[in-house]
This record gives structure tokens, sequence and C-alpha cells, in this order.
């Protein structure tokens, strides 16, 4: 059985960080594959450049094992994702990659009970540690996870759109493939 991990975000836009985190669950042999699904809309941002566009810049870095996905994108809630594919491909088995910042607020994903039947392939940041990401898990009932080891990424995709006047600022967090598109985007938003 196939293993994929799914990796939601808005990508807006995608930076090293990104497909550092997506290589290390394959390199780890977490999973066998990674599916980034770029996010239609999000409830806590809507600074969001165009779907279209940051789906473009993901496909300018993805690789043979990394894969962009198209289809599920203007599903607005995590679960809801995961209950397509399981249907869609009932011959993959799913792991969801998230933060670990994202795990004291889990319990407050909509229906977020349908997703722990599913793997979770969790990376640690500075303020949720290994040791509190397995308490979280324990408080979950959850046994079916991996913790990515990866050192932190102090990447944000923030700095990168305010600094795109300067390449060498942001030169070693984003692919100069993604940088180009970006300056394009900026020179026909400007015609």
């Amino acid at each position: 059985m196939k293993r994929v991990g799914i990796y939601c975000g808005s990508f807006n836009p995608v930076h090293k960080g990104h497909m550092k985190i997506a290589r290390g669950c394959i390199d780890q042999d977490l999973v066998d594959e990674v599916w980034i699904i770029p996010t239609g809309a999000y409830w806590d941002k809507n600074d969001l450049m165009p779907l279209k566009d940051r789906i473009n810049m993901l496909k300018l870095v993805a690789d043979d094992h990394i894969f962009i996905n198209e289809t599920y994108n203007e599903l607005p809630y995590t679960y809801q994702i995961f209950e397509k594919l399981e249907v869609d491909y009932p011959e993959y088995q799913f792991h969801l990659i998230l933060g670990g910042d994202n795990l004291p607020r889990f319990d407050q994903w909509r229906n977020y009970e349908k997703l722990l039947k599913y793997g979770f392939i969790v990376l640690p940041r500075d303020e949720i540690k290994t040791r509190q990401i397995r308490r979280i898990m324990k408080d979950l009932h959850k046994e079916n996870y991996a913790i990515l080891k990866m050192r932190q990424i102090d990447i944000s995709s923030t700095f990168i759109r305010n600094n795109l006047d300067d390449y060498r600022k942001i030169s070693r967090m984003i692919d100069k493939k993604v940088y180009d598109y970006l300056r394009s985007m900026e020179v026909s938003d400007a015609t």
C-alpha cells in the first residue's frame, strides 16, 4: 500500500523550508511520496496570492516524489480533503503533515476527530518541543504518528513577500525559479 503524506497550506509563496519538510518525510521513510495541496482560502488569511500562481510556483520545485495536487484546493476543511482522498484513492494510506504549533489547538479544527484515524507526521517547532508533542498525542489517544527529525526552519513567507526587491536578502529562503515567477507577477500586475 502506497503511503502518501498530505501537506496542506497556503504556500504564499512556497519556500525552501516547505520543500525541506516534504523531502524530509520521504528521506526519513515516513511516506513514499508527498502531495502538496495549496488551499484556496484560509479563515485567518486574506492576503493570499491567486491560487493558480501558488500552484504554478509549487510546480517549479516539485520532483518525482513530491506532487502538486490541483483537485482538492477549494475544500475548506482538512477533514473534507481527507474524506475525499479516501474515496478517490482507497488503495493509498494517507498521513497528515503538520507543524507542532498546530497541535495545542488541534481539537478546535473542524471535525478534528475524523482526522485522528490517519497517521500524523509532526514537525517540532521552537515553542512546541518533542515532549509536548508526545503529551498532546497521548491526550488525543493517538498512537499512529511520527515526529519529523529536522532542525528548526526559520523562514517566513511574509518576510519573503516584503523583500522581493532584494533577492540577496531572501536567496537562502526561496528557489530562484520561484523568485523569478514572483517578480514576473509584479511586472504583469504593474502593466
